[in-house]
């Protein structure tokens, strides 16, 4: 069986997403919760790795960069999805409607861009 996605909030997308999209019954985890919140971004992306988590950011210029980064040297992440700032309710219809349509398998070690999610 598929394993679900589970996810990881950069500290730059809203907090209060993680509650609402727990409540929902997904696993999810943000960085003031993780107590990461002072991490740089490749503290960041390893953290959420470590966990088996996909990171979730809006800092889409430097995440895209870290993932090509990564990719040039095999290195593992469990997913890095980027969106643009979006109204809360736009953000959480699009964060559902990805994870009620991927697995963690289809997003290992990729980009996933949520705009493509609508």
């Amino acid at each position: 069986m598929a394993q679900k996605i589970k996810l990881y909030l950069d500290e730059d997308v809203d907090p209060l997403l993680a509650k609402v999209i727990r409540d929902r019954g997904y696993d999810i985890l943000s960085t003031h919760e993780a107590k990461m919140h002072k991490a740089d971004d490749y503290k960041q992306i390893d953290f959420a790795a470590s966990e088996g988590r996909a990171i979730l950011t809006h800092n889409i210029r430097d995440f895209y960069r870290i993932a090509k980064e990564y990719a040039k040297i095999n290195k593992f992440h469990a997913g890095i999805i980027l969106s643009s700032q979006l109204p809360f309710k736009e953000l959480l219809k699009r964060i559902i409607h990805l994870l009620n349509r991927q697995n963690a398998e289809d997003i290992l070690n990729q980009i996933v861009w949520l705009k493509d999610f609508k």
